[in-house]
């Protein structure tokens, strides 16, 4: 399971995620206005906003666990040869930490507002953070292994190869 790059589905999952966790920190305002006044108690304004927050991240989880699967079944290309063995390491612990917080959020942000949960709403608030942050790792190590270290890394995410 060594495939050369990843495949159509692997490359269309990367994006769409992409765009669907930014779109989810971007339009986040109404959602934690909503969830704020349930709170309180109050009736939550529930505009489109809201329920394109709750969308999303539904999609998420499914997406991330199709992405999962294909992994699994698939698997992902090595990473370069020449890569240092300590940033191998940082990429897969990057890698699955990503792929865990990408089944996190949604559930416990589903639990906050179907179940109310505050638990699921202070573990979804608290993990958003790290996901920011490996967010930014994964973008910026993408950037120094295609410009620094010259491995090409960000044309397995443009082009499919079987």
């Amino acid at each position: 399971m060594n495939p050369k790059g990843y495949s159509r589905s692997q490359i269309w999952l990367h994006w769409s995620m992409a765009v669907l966790i930014v779109a989810q920190f971007a339009l986040h305002d109404p959602i934690v206005a909503a969830w704020e006044a349930v709170s309180k108690g109050e009736m939550p304004e529930t505009g489109l906003l809201v329920w394109f927050h709750i969308a999303c991240g539904s999609m998420i989880l499914a997406l991330a666990i199709w992405r999962l699967a294909l992994r699994l079944t698939r698997g992902a290309p090595a990473l370069p040869e020449k890569e240092p063995p300590l940033l191998k390491g940082l990429a897969h612990l990057t890698h699955w930490s990503l792929y865990a917080l990408m089944l996190i959020l949604p559930i416990t942000g589903l639990a906050t507002w179907f179940g109310g949960s505050e638990t699921a709403d202070f573990i979804h608030t608290t993990l958003k953070f790290p996901l920011l942050g490996l967010v930014a790792l994964h973008f910026t190590a993408a950037l120094f292994q295609q410009f620094v270290m010259r491995t090409g890394l960000i044309n397995r995410m443009l082009r499919a190869e079987n």
